[in-house]
């Protein structure tokens, strides 16, 4: 069983952040579907209908910040589209967390952080 309905980043320049998740989310084959004027919504086109991953101003009207130590890891299909998640989010200013490449658990990992801070990996299962 998922035990995960839907994630949410903080933004504070969200039309900068919808430009730049549009591009890096396209190798893990999540588009967007949903546009707010507090969220976008995307969802992988296994569930088109299903927003599983959400950009938004904070509700409270204070400034996006990140969570030390938190992460959200996205499913890739293969070790080029990890690859092509982080050569896209680097072109667009993301700050490297962690180039693409095996881990301890054996698995393809590639590690970002957008233009809030927010750390994003994108994971290829090799086991």
């Amino acid at each position: 069983m998922n035990i995960l309905d839907f994630v949410m980043v903080g933004s504070n320049d969200y039309k900068k952040s919808s430009e730049f998740y549009d591009a890096i989310l396209e190798p893990l084959k999540l588009k967007k579907i949903v546009i707010t004027e507090k969220y976008i919504g995307y969802a992988h086109l296994s569930e088109p209908d299903k927003a599983q991953f959400y950009v938004t101003d904070p509700v409270n009207n204070e400034p996006a910040t990140f969570g030390n130590g938190t992460q959200i890891t996205l499913l890739a299909e293969s070790k080029e589209a990890v690859e092509k998640f982080y050569e896209i989010a680097i072109s667009k200013g993301a700050v490297d967390e962690g180039a693409p490449g095996v881990r301890s658990d054996g698995n393809y990992y590639a590690y970002i952080r957008d233009m809030d801070g927010n750390k994003i990996a994108a994971k290829k299962n090799l086991k």
